[in-house]
C-alpha cells in the first residue's frame, strides 16, 4: 500500500512538473525563428489596437474539475466595449432570481491597462459593470498568441480559462 501511494505521488509530481514546462517559450524578438517573429509581431499589434478576440476552448472553475470547451465560446474586445460570451461553473454569492446575465453580455469597458512584453508575456487587465456585477478580466497573451483568461467578480467565484489569440470576425466589430 505504501508503495502504491508512493507511485501515485511520483507520477502526479512528474506531471505537475511536465505540464509547467509546455508553457510559451520565452525568447527574446532577437531569438525568434522568422515565423515566431511575425505572430509574435500580429499579436502586439493586435493589442496596441484594442481590437481583438480570443476564443477560448478551456475552462478551469476554482472548485471543481477544469473542462475542454466544445462550443463556440469568446471574449472580445473592440476599443472600449467587451463582448464576453463565456460559460459559468462555481458558487454565486448575490445574483438575480435565474442566475442574471453571468458573464454572457456586452458592456463598456471602465478601465484598461496593457503591460509591455515580459520574459514572452503580455498581461492586459480591464473592469467592466454589467448592470449586475463588476468584473475584472485579466488576460495574459503569450508571444504566440495563447492566451490565459482569469474573471474575477464580486458576486461569484473566479474562474479562469485558455484560449487562443486572433483578430476579430464581423459580428464583433
Amino acid at each position: 500500500m505504501k508503495r502504491l501511494h508512493f507511485s501515485f505521488i511520483a507520477a502526479f509530481s512528474l506531471a505537475v512538473l511536465l505540464a509547467a514546462g509546455c508553457g510559451a517559450t520565452s525568447k527574446t524578438p532577437a531569438e525568434m525563428t522568422a515565423e515566431e517573429k511575425q505572430a509574435y509581431d500580429k499579436v502586439g499589434q493586435l493589442l496596441d489596437s484594442r481590437n481583438y478576440k480570443i476564443e477560448v476552448n478551456y475552462m478551469m472553475p476554482r472548485r471543481g474539475p477544469g473542462k475542454a470547451l466544445t462550443d463556440s465560446y469568446s471574449v472580445a474586445v473592440n476599443d472600449e466595449v467587451v463582448d464576453s460570451h463565456l460559460p459559468y461553473a462555481g458558487v454565486a454569492q448575490n445574483v438575480p432570481y435565474g442566475g442574471g446575465k453571468g458573464l454572457t453580455f456586452k458592456d463598456k469597458i471602465e478601465k484598461y491597462t496593457d503591460s509591455d512584453w515580459n520574459k514572452g508575456v503580455r498581461q492586459v487587465v480591464f473592469t467592466t459593470d454589467n448592470g449586475e456585477d463588476v468584473l475584472t478580466y485579466t488576460l495574459r497573451v503569450f508571444n504566440d498568441g495563447t492566451t490565459d483568461v482569469q474573471v474575477e467578480s464580486r458576486n461569484r467565484d473566479g474562474i479562469s480559462y485558455r484560449g487562443q489569440l486572433s483578430a476579430p470576425d464581423s459580428r464583433t466589430e
